[in-house]
């Protein structure tokens, strides 16, 4: 059998993730070897500025998918929440893995929960969407931007810079430091990103046999109930025209035959939120839906003052 080249970024999270997927890999095609591919990004690379400022999440794929193209790899690993709503030409998510803790985590070292912050506290995050919903809930707050991988921004944590941050959970709990989550910040008060807690495999997506036999390999990790509630997510977020300049959270989750989902947009700079919510059994019916409700309740006025 040959080797599989895993594509990933160079960060402590993304390569546990990546680690995780070639393991799982391993045993479900014993005999397949698999070797990661790290590499960097422009995500990773330009930590001074928002990535909102220097062109979106998007930034943290590019360089992988031109490894695929040059055949320098076979696929790669992301965090679905950075999956650019629509892929580039060429490409395809023949996997979802079965998700993670979707949730954000407040984390602090002198406070139990956002109600214990006294007024003016510093809290760390560069997420238009947790910042909107920040300041919705505590406008006293002084919000700072806080990028780079989960070590550096506990670290600046530790170091005293902020009183809290905000951060997710799968990504603190994949890394070991779960004891550093104070609270969970949870659906329906609080929502995630779509797709957050989420790993996708992305291939190829052309007719070369080797391709196709790539896609096969890594189909087999596939997680369906995941992908259903993760793809209404995005849904939503696609119909919004939504990306990390505009803060749109949502949430699926199942209800039976169903699926149940809640999406909210709003303002980083004052607070304001839409809310939304619907039920169907086509995600992408669904996701339509909810972004329907949330423009007809202004919506759009967030996503055109971006």
């Amino acid at each position: 059998m040959p080797i599989l080249r895993i594509a990933t970024r160079k960060s402590p999270l993304a390569l546990w993730q990546s680690e995780h997927v070639a393991d799982r890999l391993r045993a479900a095609h014993p005999g397949l070897e698999v070797v990661l591919v790290p590499m960097s990004t422009r995500g990773d690379e330009v930590l001074d500025r928002s990535l909102a400022a220097i062109g979106g999440k998007g930034l943290f794929l590019k360089e992988l998918e031109i490894a695929m193209q040059r055949g320098e790899a076979d696929c790669a690993v992301h965090s679905l929440k950075d999956v650019p709503m629509v892929l580039e030409p060429g490409f395809t998510l023949p996997a979802i893995l079965a998700r993670a803790d979707h949730a954000d985590a407040f984390v602090s070292n002198r406070f139990e929960d956002l109600d214990a912050l006294p007024r003016g506290a510093v809290v760390g995050t560069s997420s238009l969407r947790r910042q909107a919903q920040l300041r919705a809930r505590r406008p006293d707050l002084d919000l700072r931007d806080l990028r780079g991988n989960v070590n550096t921004r506990l670290a600046k944590l530790d170091a005293g810079e902020y009183d809290a941050i905000v951060l997710a959970c799968a990504g603190l709990a994949r890394l070991g430091f779960e004891s550093r989550i104070r609270k969970r910040l949870d659906a329906p008060d609080w929502l995630p990103a779509p797709a957050q807690g989420a790993i996708a495999i992305e291939c190829r997506d052309d007719d070369e046999e080797a391709v196709r036999a790539i896609r096969v390999l890594c189909a087999a990790l596939d997680d369906a109930d995941t992908r259903e509630r993760v793809e209404a997510e995005r849904a939503m977020n696609r119909a919004l025209h939504g990306s990390c300049h505009v803060p749109v959270a949502g949430f699926a989750r199942r209800d039976g035959a169903r699926l149940h989902l809640q999406g909210l947009v709003g303002s980083a700079q004052d607070g304001r939120v839409v809310r939304a919510e619907g039920e169907g059994t086509d995600p992408e019916a669904l996701g339509i839906e909810v972004a329907e409700r949330l423009l007809a309740q202004g919506a759009r006025d967030f996503i055109d003052a971006v």
